[in-house]
């Protein structure tokens, strides 16, 4: 089992504020509200350890670092900026003040810096692109005006509903737990934002070969609008893994953080989480964490190998998978050698489009019990 970024998991959860001292808070400190779901996870994931070292939002020296060079001010490496941003920064004191959501409060924040980053630059640093066609670019360019907050964070509760069952809310301890109990040594993560198909299916049976287990880690917070939401693609693996994976190597749970779709960059990003969680490996397909046509289809591998080493886990990358109807199977340009025409490609953008569509979905792309979950969901969004 791997170390956590930067050799100690943090912990920044504290005893929950009963209802008379929350009123004495609200009298004694200055609030602050938080301008999207999107930054109250973010805090969240401080609080249990997934973006160790970090002990909170990133002030100017370490976001400029990140953007640059991919590290943070004190040279751990770090892919994606992790800020919180207001819209009235003169109303943000320095010291200590309570963070809220829709007027709940729910994290305690020390408040070291208030800052300024052009928007523009920020988002070419870290999509690569100030094109709004990009959900990244659209979502940040939209907050323009802001500013950003810097200083560590302390949550008392969580102010959102849970995305999933809380029993695949797995935090960093309990999933290093699960796999102390197991007696892994080599443990390989899957990253996915979409529902798992056929091709999800190869790449995570031909790593396991290699490895003692697997941890399915679906991304369960902030996507974009046309995703499937969380708790049906949760019940798209539940059944897969229930039907067609031995359980002694499979462990399922979920990963509430935020897409970015920044393509090379996330991938690090990805690794780095899944690192905390106690992996030694990840899997990174074609085109990892990308959107449209920003990114080259194995940026992501190319630069995820170059940085393994000093992040301490190693990818398992794979070229793009198809089901070849002469094999008979799954497949690969390294292991298949027929013709275009004989491939009907997989993946989780074309599987959305035909289950919207109504079009008809092959079996050799989704196992029939993921399709059947899938279309019920279609069905009742429709009805």
């Amino acid at each position: 089992m791997n170390t956590p970024h930067g050799g100690e998991l943090v912990q920044r959860w504290v005893r929950s504020p009963s209802s008379e001292e929350l009123e004495r808070f609200r009298r004694d400190f200055r609030t602050v509200a938080v301008l999207h779901e999107r930054f109250v996870i973010d805090a969240l994931a401080i609080a249990q350890g997934i973006y160790s070292p970090l002990r909170g939002f990133l002030g100017k020296a370490d976001v400029e670092r990140v953007i640059e060079e991919f590290r943070l001010a004190d040279g751990t490496p770090w892919a994606i900026p992790i800020v919180l941003p207001v819209l009235e920064p003169e109303l943000v004191p320095e010291g200590r003040v309570l963070l809220t959501w829709l007027e709940q409060p729910f994290a305690w924040m020390e408040v070291r810096e208030v800052y300024r980053i052009p928007m523009k630059r920020f988002v070419q640093g870290v999509f690569g692109t100030d094109d709004v066609r990009h959900p990244g670019v659209d979502f940040w360019t939209g907050l323009t005006d802001c500013w950003f907050v810097a200083g560590e964070v302390s949550v008392f509760r969580s102010p959102l509903p849970l995305p999933v069952d809380a029993r695949y809310l797995l935090s960093p301890v309990q999933v290093r737990e699960a796999i102390r109990r197991r007696g892994w040594k080599r443990i390989v993560a899957f990253q996915t934002r979409n529902p798992i198909h056929r091709a999800h299916e190869y790449l995570i049976k031909c790593a396991l070969e290699m490895m003692d287990g697997v941890l399915i880690h679906p991304l369960v917070g902030a996507t974009k609008q046309d995703d499937i939401p969380a708790s049906v693609r949760m019940q798209c693996y539940e059944v897969l893994l229930k039907n067609y994976f031995p359980e002694s190597t499979m462990l399922l749970s979920a990963l509430y953080a935020n897409m970015h779709y920044a393509g090379p960059r996330e991938a690090i990003h990805h690794m780095i989480m899944r690192k905390n969680f106690g992996c030694t490996h990840m899997i990174i397909g074609r085109d990892h964490a990308g959107v449209g046509n920003y990114y080259g289809p194995y940026d992501a591998q190319e630069l995820a190998r170059a940085w393994s080493s000093e992040l301490g886990i190693e990818p398992i990358c794979f070229e793009h998978a198809f089901y070849c109807r002469r094999c008979g199977s799954t497949a690969t340009r390294k292991t298949c050698p027929h013709p275009e025409s004989d491939h009907l490609h997989l993946s989780g953008t074309e599987l959305r489009r035909r289950l919207r569509s109504g079009e008809p979905i092959p079996e050799e792309f989704s196992r029939k019990e993921v399709l059947a979950i899938l279309r019920s969901w279609v069905q009742s969004a429709s009805d």
